[in-house]
């Protein structure tokens, strides 16, 4: 495994991080319990000891099953939840990322996961009604209280880490980032040289689509939410396989999968200190090992920028 320092925590993480959305059981089709639990333990034996997942994958299903897995292994590895999409009884989430709503989640988080305090409590997104200083000073208590060891961020607006920074320090943040989704770029550089943050990114497969195995005929469940994802949708869709067709035959000449090759270009950014994968198997987690130790020469990364770019200008989607 290869690992980096995430940002001023005292944290060394994997530089491969298990993504614990699809063993919630909801959004990513359905999974096996003893399947997941199983995979979990297998990613730590292999050397991966950051798990990021969040309170509403699943409805609060990956926390529990992700600590039931764990075990006493929880001391070490390190775990990040997140917090601000809420949920009823029917499955509706919307977005709040009140001080309310706060100590609710917070509390529900720490039952769910088995801990005293929570090593990286995120704010998942801002919900453009909470002020971010508002949440920040609580957070900020709920921290000095032992609850919360560091506090990181997804899915924020430079302004909105601004604000945060207002009031206290920010350790991490997380964007989507993929060979097809660069929109993020000058977010993930800025907050990595201005404030000394961690870098992770989510995301890293295109939430599959990189991993070579769709193509015009695949067809998803209808609780998978890929169905209304517009990179799953319609001339996007058509753009992004052709991107991939290019993108195979590169990835042949290194003896990697997509896979492997679409991790290891993430990891080349020498901003991002994680890559966030999500993982459900044993076997998806033996090949996510083959994107470390090697490296994409500078030709090849100028030419996977090439026809990224020529097929996606225009049709990147905000993030």
């Amino acid at each position: 495994m290869e690992y980096r320092q995430l940002g001023k925590t005292n944290f060394r993480i994997s530089r491969i991080g298990f993504g614990c959305w699809g063993i919630g059981g909801h959004g990513y089709g359905k999974v096996d319990d003893r399947e997941s639990i199983h995979t979990i333990r297998h990613a730590v034996d292999l050397g991966i000891n950051f798990f990021d997942t969040a309170d509403v994958y699943g409805f609060g299903h990956s926390e529990k099953i992700l600590a039931k897995a764990l075990g006493t292994k929880k001391k070490d590895v390190v775990i990040a939840t997140k917090f601000g999409v809420r949920w009823n009884d029917i499955g509706k989430r919307w977005k709040d990322i009140s001080p309310e709503y706060l100590t609710i989640a917070l509390e529900n988080s720490l039952k769910r996961l088995e801990v005293d305090c929570i090593s990286l409590y995120q704010i998942h997104w801002p919900d453009d009604k909470t002020k971010i200083e508002d949440v920040m000073t609580a957070l900020l208590k709920f921290r000095d209280a032992g609850k919360i060891q560091y506090i990181g961020c997804s899915n924020f607006t430079l302004e909105q880490v601004q604000a945060a920074y207002r009031i206290g320090r920010v350790e991490s943040y997380q964007y989507s980032y993929n060979i097809l989704n660069r929109i993020n770029d000058r977010k993930i550089k800025e907050l990595a040289n201005k404030f000394d943050m961690g870098g992770m990114v989510y995301s890293v497969l295109g939430r599959g689509l990189l991993s070579g195995k769709y193509n015009l005929n695949s067809r998803f469940g209808k609780n998978d939410t890929r169905i209304h994802d517009p990179d799953f949708i319609g001339k996007k869709f058509v753009h992004n396989l052709e991107v991939l067709e290019k993108f195979n035959q590169l990835c042949k000449t290194y003896g990697k999968s997509s896979v492997q090759t679409s991790i290891r270009w993430v990891l080349q950014n020498g901003h991002v200190d994680c890559a966030i994968v999500g993982l459900k198997t044993e076997k998806q987690v033996e090949e996510v090992m083959g994107a470390l130790h090697w490296e994409l020469n500078h030709d090849d990364m100028a030419l996977i920028d090439s026809f990224c770019r020529e097929k996606t200008t225009g049709l990147s989607r905000k993030v």
